[in-house]
């Protein structure tokens, strides 16, 4: 291995997957090779010698008209059988600005996507596939939109003059079906964006520098919209090119990780000290319910259906009480007036018996229809429910951009 080539020989980072800040990263160093610039592309690879050095000729003759010597790209290669990292190699002396990371401990397409990020230099990282499936060209338009102002600019196959090249129904389906699946887990990050599944961005560093990121699967822009700072997103139409050369990597296997990803954001994003503060105050207003429905019609003799009534309502403001003390207490004491507690009481009795509502049907519709066991269907009832109740409680009764 010559000289040049082992100063583009990247070590692999280690530990938690986390961007450092860019003034971090460069004091650290004084050689040249470790100098900031503007823009790291991300490679990353697999069995792809075929298809390496088209892509990385293409983007330098790009990157060379508009910011030379401002960018650098990298190859971030999971031991290809292939030998694509040796490839990549090879063409460093006709390629200055590439370098190349080869991971024998590792794998997964977004991990490699971090642990190039985290090797980078640049003020904006980006990631284009090396198949040639996301078209070279459209790296202008991303470039433009971040000099714009964007904080994410996310090529897509739904905007503008966007599509698929020669998809089959099956695909097409699949690939709309995991963006309606996203919207429903993860709406307030999927909805942010129309093609939720795009692996072809740039996002500036400092909007996820500090972020530990948690990938599952292939798909890493949902990780940095999920937990980045984003305000911003610009985003470029492109029609996903079929691959020439080269097997497609989509499998059932990644599906099933996506879906393990949205779990893994959604519940990350979830506050579940209050759910589950929130799931106790539920709980103790039951006993209120029963208590109060005794009193009314066993020892008082009172009609039962409007015993029934005042029992419920009685829990409901007791839960409310307890929820705005304790389980959404830091947010209360922001706004102490009696206006303002009378208006998130009023949310949350409204929300609350819009939930008994929602009850009655869903138990309705797995018992009368599905032929759920009727227990089995009152528990599902109660657990949707509940969650129906906390979100839409958090997000309108108790909300913190009310905070003044």
């Amino acid at each position: 291995m010559g000289i040049n080539q082992e100063n583009q020989v990247l070590s692999v980072p280690s530990g938690p997957l986390q961007i450092p800040a860019l003034r971090n990263f460069c004091s650290t160093f004084t050689d040249a090779r470790t100098a900031e610039i503007y823009l790291s592309l991300v490679i990353p690879t697999y069995n792809e010698c075929k298809n390496i050095k088209s892509i990385v000729e293409q983007l330098t003759q790009l990157l060379d008209g508009i910011i030379p010597g401002d960018y650098e790209l990298i190859v971030v290669d999971d031991d290809s059988p292939d030998r694509t990292w040796e490839v990549a190699l090879s063409l460093t002396p006709e390629y200055p600005q590439l370098r190349v990371m080869r991971r024998e401990d590792e794998r997964g397409l977004s991990t490699a996507v971090i642990r190039g990020w985290q090797a980078a230099r640049g003020e904006v990282l980006g990631v284009i596939d090396a198949d040639l499936q996301h078209p070279p060209e459209t790296l202008l338009q991303l470039l433009a939109e971040i000099q714009r102002g964007a904080d994410v600019a996310a090529a897509s196959r739904h905007v503008g003059e966007g599509g698929v090249s020669d998809w089959s129904f099956v695909r097409r389906f699949l690939s709309r079906g995991a963006q309606t699946l996203g919207l429903i887990i993860l709406p307030g990050v999927v909805g942010r964006v129309s093609d939720p599944m795009s692996g072809y961005f740039m996002v500036r560093r400092s909007c996820i520098a500090g972020k530990t990121m948690n990938p599952a699967g292939y798909k890493i822009l949902i990780e940095v919209l999920g937990r980045g700072e984003i305000r911003w997103i610009g985003e470029v139409g492109y029609v996903f090119q079929e691959r020439q050369e080269g097997e497609s990597k989509v499998t059932w296997k990644q599906y099933i990780e996506y879906l393990r990803h949205l779990l893994r954001l959604r519940f990350a994003r979830w506050p579940m000290g209050k759910f589950l503060r929130f799931g106790l105050v539920g709980f103790s207003g039951v006993f209120v319910n029963m208590g109060v429905l005794y009193v009314l019609s066993d020892i008082l003799h009172l009609e039962v259906n409007g015993s029934l009534i005042v029992a419920a309502e009685l829990a409901i403001i007791s839960n409310f009480l307890w929820n705005d003390l304790w389980t959404f207490g830091d947010i209360s004491k922001q706004q102490p007036r009696k206006r303002q507690r009378l208006k998130r009481l009023l949310k949350f009795n409204t929300i609350c018996l819009m939930g008994l509502i929602l009850n009655l049907l869903l138990f309705n519709l797995m018992f009368n229809v599905f032929g759920i066991n009727k227990y089995l269907a009152n528990l599902i009832a109660i657990a949707t429910v509940t969650l129906w109740n906390f979100w839409l409680n958090m997000k309108l009764s108790w909300r913190v951009t009310d905070v003044k």
